[in-house]
């Protein structure tokens, strides 16, 4: 071993024995290192070399797991608790409506080029999915104005609502939230154009309604519905009602999404909330935070990269066969 040692430091190779007889730093291909009292021997990783796809294809799912972001953000109001799971399951379900898409190819498509249908169902609590604890029908449909109308089916909390695992036997009374939300992802803002709670005791019975909400927005801007369950409790001294939901029960998942009518071109610059601008819309109106369109920007420098940096057809030189005089040539 100590002779080993001294040919790696002859070879400026960096591992050394400490004062315990441990090995320890990089020999060659091999590090040595210590973990939880034993001497370890790893390989060195080798250096991963990216091609054109794996560029392309790393963009795009970076794009999507900016663009879920996003999406929990804005719906945070109606879903009030997500689980652990919920930033996975969102990027991967944004991330398959971008592959399923229709127009536009991988690397140069965002969510306005998506099928926004894969988005329908997106739950943003896994412990408590939307379509089994709430069991009441509902369908949704956009009329000419362009306002959401969603018919909701007879709903009677003691039979519709399915108790799973983390459900408050102490609620009272329900709440039914239907949010509207609009996402213009290249301009890079979004706004809130509505928000209806429909209130019911546990042993009440709500009626088959329909109801109607606004969702006029900007050309380029997607519109997405989210529906919720929130459950409330009664204090017994002074009558107040507190919100019951937690980490563990909260049912919420987007059932609506509307492609934008025109899609604005990618903004040059972030989007720059003003009151001046926006005097009306000023406080329903955010900044999304959104990364999608400079990893786009990004991507034809990073993959024109690759291309200057592969050898180009004209730098082989190509010497043409030598034939002495009076050989046979066969054609």
């Amino acid at each position: 071993m100590l002779i080993y040692l001294a040919f790696l430091n002859q070879n400026n190779i960096m591992a050394s024995i400490d004062n315990k007889g441990r090995i320890r730093g990089k020999a060659g291909s091999v590090i040595y290192r210590m973990y939880r009292g034993k001497n370890i021997m790893q390989g060195k990783p080798r250096k991963f070399e990216q091609t054109e796809g794996s560029i392309r294809a790393s963009t795009e799912f970076g794009l999507s797991s900016s663009a879920a972001a996003v999406i929990r953000r804005a719906f945070e109001p109606a879903y009030i608790h997500r689980d652990g799971e919920a930033v996975s399951r969102t990027t991967q379900q944004v991330y398959r409506s971008l592959r399923n898409s229709l127009s536009g190819s991988i690397g140069q498509r965002d969510l306005h080029d998506a099928n926004l249908q894969d988005l329908l169902g997106m739950d943003f609590n896994g412990a408590s999915p939307l379509a089994e604890v709430l069991q009441i029908s509902h369908s949704v449909f956009r009329n000419a104005e362009g306002n959401i109308e969603v018919s909701l089916g007879r709903f009677k909390p003691k039979e519709d609502v399915k108790k799973a695992a983390g459900y408050p036997d102490s609620a009272s009374r329900y709440r039914i939230r239907l949010m509207v939300v609009a996402l213009d992802f290249r301009q890079m803002y979004l706004e809130y154009l509505d928000i209806k709670d429909l209130d019911v005791r546990k042993t009440a019975v709500m009626e088959p309604q329909t109801i109607t909400l606004k969702a006029k927005a900007g050309p380029g801007c997607i519109v997405m519905l989210s529906m919720s369950l929130l459950m409330y409790g009664q204090v017994a001294h002074t009558g107040e009602y507190v919100l019951l939901n937690t980490k563990g029960f909260s049912p919420c998942a987007i059932i609506g999404a509307f492609p934008a009518e025109q899609a604005a071109p990618m903004a040059a610059k972030p989007f720059r909330l003003s009151k001046e601008a926006y005097p009306d819309r000023h406080e329903k109106i955010q900044e999304m935070g959104y990364d999608g369109n400079r990893l786009l920007k990004e991507l034809e420098k990073r993959v024109g990269k690759i291309v200057d940096e592969q050898p180009s057809p004209s730098s082989f030189k190509q010497e043409p066969p030598k034939i002495k005089l009076r050989q046979k040539i066969s054609f």
